[in-house]
């Protein structure tokens, strides 16, 4: 008898996986977890990757912290936690349109960011001193999944977490993290792109014009054709290494728009005008910290660790606000005032909604 459903379990979705491209992960093949646990009857590896990530509490505490702008004035600046969003449904995207295993893509598009500082790269800046060889998010980001929070995740998720930022070496291991690099670049200059607009820090004319000729305007339209970019390059003749590329025009054009971007947003008095609030009020907290250890809460923290680390850890996990508020209260002082509102409406203009 014939019913409106079809059950499809764990064994169907793999065998559906077997249909991918040959350069898919497939969640069969895994290499595993750092402990073994037995299979879920419903979902694939990376399905519970996924669901773990979702209901994470680094997860959520990205809605609280900072993309590019500061404690900005308004309702529709890029938070960490919407960036996360945007990057995923790229990820998802560029891992549709080549075959690849878009479930992969997606837990680590997820889960690339939940290592991020308060007050975004600024915080990096801030904990640089602290570590030794510095303190980078993709590093916590991994430390955090694995110790932090115990989520035992695959070892692919986990590599592509650790590897989404292109400074990292070496690279992703699988093609669905080379997507998630390329989709974490897509999101942020878009959307910044968009937020600094939005700010009064540039006009739309501003913009390099060959970036505005190749890929349209910030929004949907530069992610739109900056995602056929990457599928016109990986599936071109030469691309003999099967890696997931940009094709080379869009891609000149690309690294001139991030060029761009970092000399006049992201340098900008208005994304870095307060960072010398940012990093003194993270850096007091942890110095307070690591005198007071007792202050750190047992549920986040990772007692096999040396103090300093353990600080980090603490400190690092903060979102925006609540990094102010603990300062404040601790040192009787008013960071939150000095930081709040950084962006108020550009000249002649109400700020936005």
């Amino acid at each position: 008898m014939t019913g409106p459903f079809r059950f499809t379990d764990r064994a169907a979705r793999e065998a559906a996986e077997e249909e991918l491209a040959p350069a898919a992960t497939r969640a069969a093949a895994s290499r595993g977890r750092a402990r073994p646990e037995a299979e879920d009857p419903l979902r694939t590896a990376f399905e519970r990757d996924r669901d773990r990530i979702l209901h994470a509490k680094a997860f959520r505490r990205l809605k609280h912290k900072t993309q590019v702008f500061l404690n900005p004035d308004g309702d529709h600046f890029v938070t960490r936690l919407t960036h996360t969003l945007q990057v995923t449904q790229v990820a998802r995207s560029l891992a549709r349109a080549l075959g690849l295993n878009e479930t992969l893509a997606e837990a680590i598009a997820l889960a690339h960011d939940v290592g991020h500082s308060p007050f975004g790269h600024l915080g990096e800046d801030a904990l640089e001193p602290y570590v030794e060889g510095g303190w980078h998010h993709a590093a916590q980001g991994v430390r955090i999944v694995e110790v932090l929070e115990h989520l035992n995740l695959t070892w692919e998720v986990r590599d592509g977490v650790r590897s989404h930022s292109w400074k990292i070496d070496p690279p992703p291991s699988t093609r669905e993290g080379e997507c998630v690099r390329y989709a974490d670049r897509i999101g942020y200059l878009s959307h910044d792109a968009l937020d600094a607009i939005r700010a009064g820090v540039i006009r739309l004319d501003d913009l390099p014009a060959r970036a505005r000729e190749v890929f349209g305007e910030p929004g949907s339209e530069m992610v739109g054709t900056m995602i056929d970019a990457v599928v016109e390059g990986s599936l071109a003749p030469d691309d003999h290494a099967g890696a997931v590329v940009m094709a080379p025009g869009p891609l000149q054009a690309m690294h001139e728009l991030r060029a761009f971007m970092f000399e006049r947003v992201y340098a900008s008095e208005t994304a870095a005008g307060k960072k010398h609030v940012a990093i003194d009020v993270i850096r007091r907290l942890v110095d307070h910290h690591l005198a007071h250890p007792e202050l750190i809460p047992a549920s986040y923290r990772d007692t096999e660790a040396d103090a300093v680390t353990q600080v980090v850890d603490y400190v690092s996990g903060m979102t925006d606000r609540f990094a102010l508020a603990m300062h404040d209260r601790l040192f009787d002082a008013d960071a939150t005032s000095r930081m709040t509102p950084l962006l108020g409406a550009p000249p002649g203009r109400t700020a936005a909604r």
